[in-house]
């Protein structure tokens, strides 16, 4: 399994050949820097540290230097941590690119959903709304709280209530990568992601067995809409 991660910018759509339209999401992928290795002996498991977007030297903490200097870099802005079979071959100071990944490859991707603050269980959890009319007087209640005779004591843990919604880590499975633009440094994957944009997300390999073939990806040749929204991260 590989994993990269990477920044997303926003949705566009892209054509092929024939026609087919695909709804995709550009994610931008600038060069990934391995600043830490981790391993069995010295931390119980196997995975990389990359750190993503250089940061001002002079805005670095004494540790961020500390990390950038042992791995011969520059400090950067955000460090996430890698794990998979095939991201234990790298050292120190490698940067782990976007061609890692090409057309037609199956995905998981990573990401925090967007926050949306106090919300009630209607829109939380989806629940039924009550009768509008003659004077029911229960129209977004959170319904009845007993507990089938067990617990009578408390409300049992678990139970759907009004809270904060969203800002949580969300994972999108199998989804298809449908263009790598290796000179704009972006990858264009089918389908929404997780998050606002800007905000960060990982790209790996999917874990969940495929059903069938991979998609077959056709060949495009309007791919302007996406260079415009690779163009924008690259400002």
């Amino acid at each position: 399994m590989k994993a990269i991660l990477g920044r997303k910018m926003g949705m566009t759509e892209v054509f092929a050949e024939d026609g087919t339209m695909y709804p995709v999401t550009v994610v931008e992928v600038l060069p990934n820097v391995v600043t830490q290795v981790k391993t069995v002996e010295t931390d119980g498991y196997v995975a990389v540290q990359v750190g993503y977007e250089e940061k001002k030297e002079s805005r670095a903490s004494k540790c961020e230097k500390g990390i950038a200097a042992k791995a011969g870099t520059v400090p950067h802005q955000h460090h996430r941590e890698l794990r998979g079979d095939e991201m234990t071959g790298y050292q120190l100071g490698d940067k782990i690119t976007v061609d890692m990944f090409k057309a037609g490859d199956i995905v998981d991707v990573i990401g925090t959903s967007k926050g949306k603050g106090y919300t009630g269980t209607i829109k939380r959890w989806h629940m039924s709304i009550g009768p509008k009319g003659h004077g029911s007087g229960y129209h977004r209640g959170q319904g009845s709280f007993a507990n089938n005779g067990r617990c009578n004591n408390r409300v049992i843990p678990g139970k759907h209530m009004s809270g904060h919604h969203g800002n949580k880590s969300a994972t999108i499975l199998n989804l298809t990568v449908i263009a790598v633009d290796v000179e704009r440094n972006a990858i264009l994957i089918k389908g929404g992601l997780p998050g606002p944009r800007k905000s960060l997300v990982i790209v790996r390999s999917a874990v969940k067995s495929q059903l069938g073939q991979k998609p077959v990806v056709k060949t495009l040749i309007n791919r302007a809409p996406a260079a415009e929204v690779a163009d924008e991260a690259a400002e």
